[in-house]
């Protein structure tokens, strides 16, 4: 299976270990947006507001690029500050993007307490709970 992985750039460090073991298992893997670049999106709001705005439209736009190329969405979803199960909002629109071209999404953890609790139930995401054997 084609899984591109999907996560707040600060669980970015977390990636290669999960990368390896799914290629382990046969899968391959795309990182994120900006996976080489982590910190690029702070870079580009010192720059200035218009700057990090076209930025970020860009780093929008390949969601469905890379979306399609691939059989599913990895999102890793751990605990941020105070937030178990973290998704953020770029997240959000990448898992929306993938259930809107017929992708599976899977969650790494449950589905977090937030904002977007109600849709993220309704897209109906398979929770791996940290189980990679999972993804089928």
């Amino acid at each position: 299976m084609k899984i591109f992985i999907v996560c707040s750039k600060h669980f970015y460090h977390r990636i290669p270990k999960i990368k390896e073991e799914l290629e382990n298992l046969g899968h391959k893997v795309m990182p994120p947006n900006s996976y080489d670049e982590p910190l690029k999106e702070e870079e580009m709001k010192k720059i200035g507001k218009l700057e990090h705005s076209i930025w970020k439209q860009g780093m929008m736009r390949q969601h469905e690029f890379k979306i399609k190329q691939n059989d599913g969405l990895l999102v890793l979803n751990y605990k941020k500050e105070n937030q178990p199960n973290y998704i953020g909002g770029a997240t959000f629109m990448e898992i929306v993007k993938a259930w809107e071209l017929q992708k599976q999404v899977f969650l790494y953890n449950p589905i977090p307490q937030n904002i977007f609790t109600d849709e993220l139930t309704a897209i109906n995401p398979v929770i791996i709970n940290r189980n990679l054997n999972l993804i089928k």
